[in-house]
């Protein structure tokens, strides 16, 4: 395969997605566009997006990213390949080429998106964390973002889970963003993939992280919202999982809560709320698990009690409880340490509750 013809059919700018298919479909393969006749080329998509691509020189940047595809876990994969996510072709707007690191075979396996706020709450990243495990356990592919919040939240729990996550992100695959990720990144690399359409060196654009959206749902079988406000991305991937075909999750939160807002817009507009991962798995029809994980009871800690499961503040948990303040403070620390409940600004303490 002339992966060359690939990348310059791509990498010439003002040639986008929707050109590049009328060119694939009139021509076949790139090197067959690229053997035509200009006005060939001209009466498919017009003179001056045929000047663009037949006149702009883009030798060195096609050079640079096939030294990258030889170097270990790079790869290269275009709609001709046969490692070309099955899933993406099912799409109206699949990309012409993908950048790929880590392992090819996990692009091909059944999946689940989870996104959601990268403000994520303590209790929607334990949340995010725990599905994620619970799937991957199962054998579900945990597709994410690699954002700060809930979709590392996903990525993680997916590999403490012993599964496989796949991170499709917004820059060229030679960039790792955010950095505070980076570390997380490459463990995805050992346990995954991460995967980009955008050419090696672009930056963190606002304009692709929307379109980086329809390849995380592109490749599930559906998307779990786990938190996200009304003015959200996530709730954007989940209209494209829609217009996909796939299945849209949302898990519920507190009526306090701006980041349960967009959830609760999305079960309103039909998606399936969900309490437990086994709500997904019975909604996909996977099969059913010998037995179901342990829950810790605390329904005999009158402190956790009082809390309820919306953020509270100390004042009111006193009221609430009877406790002094010093003693109330102690038995928190005790609860915070056990991960039972989180500390957040302002003074607020939340219940953790299993997800």
């Amino acid at each position: 395969m002339n992966l060359a013809a690939w990348l310059r059919l791509t990498l010439v700018p003002g040639i986008g997605g929707e050109t590049q298919r009328k060119l694939l479909a009139a021509f076949g393969l790139p090197e067959h566009l690229f053997a035509a006749r200009r006005d060939e080329v001209a009466r498919v998509i017009g003179d001056a997006a045929t000047d663009k691509l037949l006149n702009t020189t883009v030798d060195e940047v096609v050079d640079a990213a096939l030294r990258w595809a030889e170097t270990p876990d790079c790869h290269l994969l275009t709609l001709a390949d046969a490692a070309y996510p099955a899933a993406l072709l099912q799409i109206s707007n699949p990309p012409s080429l993908l950048y790929v690191r880590g392992s090819l075979d996990c692009l091909q396996a059944p999946a689940l998106a989870i996104v959601g706020s990268r403000n994520a709450t303590p209790q929607g990243a334990q949340n995010a964390r725990t599905f994620a495990a619970t799937l991957a356990r199962r054998g579900l592919v945990i597709v994410s973002g690699l954002a700060l919040g809930i979709d590392a939240a996903a990525h993680g729990g997916a590999l403490e889970g012993g599964g496989n996550t796949i991170a499709v992100i917004g820059t060229g695959a030679d960039r790792l963003y955010p950095a505070r990720n980076r570390d997380l990144a490459l463990e995805i690399v050992e346990h995954g993939a991460i995967v980009s359409e955008f050419p090696l060196g672009t930056p963190a654009l606002a304009a692709n992280f929307p379109r980086r959206n329809r390849l995380i749902a592109g490749l599930a079988r559906g998307v779990l919202v786990v938190e996200a406000a009304l003015q959200s991305g996530s709730l954007i991937t989940a209209r494209l999982a829609g217009d996909q075909g796939r299945e849209v999750f949302a898990i519920p939160g507190s009526i306090h809560s701006p980041v349960a807002r967009g959830c609760h817009r999305l079960i309103r507009q039909g998606a399936k709320l969900v309490e437990t991962a086994e709500d997904i798995l019975e909604e996909l029809a996977w099969p059913v698990s010998g037995t179901a994980p342990e829950v810790a009871d605390h329904s005999e800690n009158s402190l956790l009690s009082a809390l309820g499961h919306d953020p509270v503040g100390l004042d009111e948990l006193a009221a609430r409880t009877g406790l002094a303040t010093d003693h109330l403070l102690a038995e928190l620390l005790k609860l915070e340490l056990s991960g039972d409940i989180a500390s957040l600004p302002g003074n607020l303490y939340q219940r953790l509750a299993p997800a």
